[in-house]
């Protein structure tokens, strides 16, 4: 009987490849305009609905992903009880493991980014980052620009929230108590957070997109680099000014990174170049690249369990002055994931991929590609992106697929990452870090700066056509 288990999931995952294979080799099928049918109509419903219930997350304490996987459930079901009826019973099975497939390959690259990041946490990696800054006994002013900085270049390696809520995390321990610094320390983060990711296929969701759909090539990202920092600047130097001149006490906090973290540093890394080589050179998705990443760290996992043992032994008084008594296990950075991220991801996918089965995506671009002009839309993408959440914004983009040059896939890249910065409830690291500096990072102390913002918004825009229009 312990045989079988193992068996039957050999067995499966020999049919997996070819399910697969057939699944990605069906294109999309033609859909069916359901825009002025009652299906129509309801699935819109159950998608407003859905998404107020993630906007209202912070008030109701419902996770995020659980009404946007049930919406999308809902979604496909009208789809398919649709089609149907129009004599194609197969068409909506079609349809949604051709939409399944893309989300497949950015859920694993992800998968796979948060745990070499939970487990670059877990060997007190940020920690000990944090620790540094602390010690050093910076100014507020120098504080302020050091952790904005940080956020923005840390941001295109890691994800925007992650890197927030490290750079937060040194704001508090060191000036929380000073209101005025905390509140436009965390403004400073998100912005620089936010700019960071936008000029890196790994900074952001959002570009992450846009790279695995190959609308645009790995080193094309970075032709943002510039209007990305101006994006950043400009506020920050408007709020600097206001940031108090005071130095507070040194504190002398000393932390060592456990066994392995600098290799766990070096094999993300590795990692990072496996999946552009892969992709660049050998034409296969970067997912491929990120998956034998995740075989390195396992090596490595198994090299520290094997050698823990020994090492603890020769090691007794550091392993203890450190806390490193138990050996290391990939799999626990694996379970700590963002899963509630990954299933909202899943989620809103689902339902912008059975809107755009339906007819409203090309609807929308129609009006806004053909009749505004792709620079206006661009521009209103990014406005909108700080009131709906990013993600699906730029799923619907890709899916609309409007004809447009390089120019402007690098603008609505640009306006869909920094855009959320214009309100606090605009990106992930907005509403964690509101969460996080409770009662001293709020909207409204957001608000009064969304003005300074706003004006690295648009002369990044100006910059971005200065230097790539």
């Amino acid at each position: 009987m312990p045989l079988v288990q193992p068996l039957f999931i050999g067995l499966f995952a020999l049919l997996v490849p070819t399910l697969a294979l057939a699944s990605g080799e069906v294109a999309a099928p033609p859909s069916i305009d359901l825009t002025d049918q009652t299906v129509g109509y309801l699935a819109l419903l159950i998608f407003c609905i859905a998404y107020l219930l993630v906007v209202a997350e912070e008030f109701l304490h419902l996770r995020k992903s659980k009404p946007v996987i049930i919406a999308a459930g809902l979604i496909w079901c009208l789809i398919a009880y649709a089609y149907i009826q129009q004599g194609q019973p197969h068409a909506a099975g079609e349809a949604v493991r051709h939409t399944l497939l893309e989300y497949a390959e950015l859920m694993l690259f992800l998968l796979v980014a948060m745990t070499y990041i939970n487990a670059m946490e877990e060997r007190r990696v940020f920690d000990a980052l944090r620790a540094w800054l602390i010690r050093k006994g910076f100014g507020f002013r120098s504080l302020f620009w050091m952790t904005g900085t940080l956020a923005f270049f840390i941001s295109p390696m890691a994800d925007n929230l992650t890197t927030a809520l490290l750079t937060c995390a040194v704001v508090l321990a060191v000036g929380g108590d000073n209101r005025t610094f905390a509140t436009l320390s965390c403004i400073n983060i998100v912005v620089a957070a936010n700019a960071g990711g936008a000029f890196s296929p790994f900074g952001d969701i959002t570009t992450l997109m846009v790279w695995q759909k190959e609308v645009l090539d790995f080193f094309d990202f970075f032709k943002l680099f510039v209007p990305s920092l101006v994006n950043y600047l400009v506020p920050a130097i408007l709020m600097s000014f206001a940031v108090p001149k005071i130095k507070p006490e040194a504190q002398g906090s000393n932390i060592h990174l456990k066994r392995g973290a600098r290799r766990i540093i070096l094999l993300f890394l590795l990692t990072i170049a496996t999946a552009v080589s892969v992709h660049h050179f050998l034409n296969l998705p970067p997912v491929i690249g990120m998956l034998t990443g995740l075989g390195y760290l396992q090596i490595l996992s198994y090299f520290l369990h094997r050698t823990h043992a020994r090492w603890h032994k020769r090691n007794e008084d550091r392993a203890a002055l450190i806390g490193d008594m138990t050996p290391f296990d990939v799999f626990n950075p694996v379970a700590r994931a963002e899963w509630d991220t990954l299933l909202f991801f899943y989620g809103v996918v689902l339902c912008v991929g059975g809107l755009g089965q339906i007819g409203y995506l090309a609807m929308a671009s129609e009006i806004m590609y053909e009749h505004w002009g792709p620079t206006l839309a661009n521009v209103a993408i990014g406005l909108l992106s700080s009131i709906i959440d990013n993600i699906p914004i730029m799923f619907a983009v890709l899916t609309m697929m409007p004809d447009m040059n390089d120019t402007q896939w690098l603008l609505v890249t640009l306006t869909a990452g920094v855009g959320g910065s214009l309100l606090s409830i605009g990106s992930a690291a907005g509403v964690a870090l509101m969460g996080q500096a409770r009662g001293t990072y709020t909207f409204f102390a957001h608000l009064e700066w969304t003005p300074a913002i706003a004006l690295g918004f648009l002369a990044s825009i100006a910059v971005h056509f200065w230097i790539n229009g």
